[in-house]
């Protein structure tokens, strides 16, 4: 398994086009059987992010299992992406895909703010 923010994954592909080994980055992150991209949404992302998305969506479309999660449905992702890339990523994204939407109030929240109410 690969595991990486939006951030982290930005980060890697854009040291690794510094380096001029782009191809050998993407490659070695789809030889995981799953690729998890976390947290899409916390935050707003720049051509980088965008870019290092799509290419390991690109590089993984109908090879590699990619989970995503998100705080918001993928069809907003142009909200915080750049649009150029959104529609090539989400369109091979949800190919084949299996959305699994969750509600109600966060778990991590709740927990805290009981934690915040226990006083020993």
């Amino acid at each position: 398994m690969s595991w990486f923010t939006l951030e982290t994954l930005s980060a890697a592909i854009g040291k690794s086009k510094v380096e001029g080994s782009i191809a050998r980055t993407v490659a070695q992150i789809c030889r995981a059987d799953l690729i998890v991209i976390d947290d899409i949404g916390l935050l707003p992302v720049g051509e980088d992010a965008a870019e290092a998305f799509y290419r390991i969506i690109d590089a993984a479309y109908e090879r590699r299992s990619i989970a995503v999660t998100s705080n918001i449905h993928p069809s907003g992702f142009d909200t915080i992406m750049p649009k150029t890339l959104v529609g090539a990523s989400t369109d091979r994204l949800m190919h084949h895909a299996h959305l699994v939407t969750t509600t109600g109030d966060s778990h991590c929240l709740a927990r805290l703010s009981s934690a915040r109410e226990w006083s020993p």
